[in-house]
């Protein structure tokens, strides 16, 4: 794996522990915004998506590396036209990091509302937003991002095509309603690595894009003062609140 200047890819013991408190501490107080108001007509205005995607079972998450501008990231990019905001996030991980993924119902608050009630009622999870971010794209330009919590996918699905006749990304299934995080690690046999595709990228940028697995507490160090440190510490904190929210029912 690649070094980035000023981070090791070892960790001892002791900045294990070190990551840990930091991992706890920010997911108690994210950094967060005012409010704001603000106007943007379609052609000034800019949408992405960004996703953390984890393999569970190892507790790691995927980081990808710039290899001729020396710099660590999450995946991300603009939605196409007509395309949903979730289903790009899937994609644009995909297309950058080779890891096919889909989004992952997680306990993490929210203020959007929900559906007309149903029986029974549903879980606490949901696939919204973790973060959002306002950036300046130019003078004229509004980019705006949505920051999304994903898994690798299980074997079985790793197995149906990425792709198809019809286009050129073919979005797994959805995460089971009722699987649990238990049941779903136990979907992968001992020491099971998720596959990265080779070639994923859609240009001549994202060719020169690697990524890697990375223990979450390394991922944030290497992130470290950005927004996706903030986005794998809430991703992570969300992962811990569902097994232990599961293992309450058990």
């Amino acid at each position: 794996m690649p070094k980035h200047s000023g981070h090791g890819s070892s960790s001892t013991s002791s900045s294990n522990a070190a990551g840990n408190n930091e991992l706890t501490a920010a997911a108690a107080a994210p950094r967060s915004s005012n409010p704001v108001v603000a106007n943007f007509v379609s052609h000034h205005l800019t949408i992405g998506c960004g996703v953390a995607i984890f393999h569970v079972a190892s507790e790691k998450v995927v980081l990808c590396f710039h290899s001729r501008d020396r710099y660590w990231f999450l995946p991300k990019g603009r939605k196409d036209a007509g395309e949903s905001i979730e289903r790009a996030a899937e994609r644009e991980g995909f297309e950058e990091s080779g890891y096919r993924n889909r989004l992952l119902p997680l306990p993490i608050p929210h203020r959007q509302p929900a559906t007309a009630a149903t029986v029974p009622p549903p879980l606490p999870f949901s696939t919204e937003p973790v973060w959002t971010q306002l950036i300046p794209q130019s003078v004229h330009t509004q980019y705006i991002l949505f920051w999304y919590v994903a898994e690798t996918v299980p074997p079985d699905v790793e197995a149906l095509p990425a792709s198809s006749t019809i286009e050129p990304y073919a979005p797994p299934p959805p995460y089971p309603p009722g699987l649990s995080l238990s049941e779903r690690v136990k979907m992968e046999p001992p020491g099971y690595v998720p596959r990265r595709h080779e070639g994923t990228g859609v240009d001549a940028e994202e060719a020169l894009y690697e990524s890697y697995l990375v223990p979450v507490e390394e991922a944030v160090r290497r992130l470290k003062g950005t927004v996706m440190a903030d986005v794998i510490r809430k991703g992570w904190a969300g992962i811990k609140e569902r097994r232990e929210w599961e293992e309450k029912l058990r």
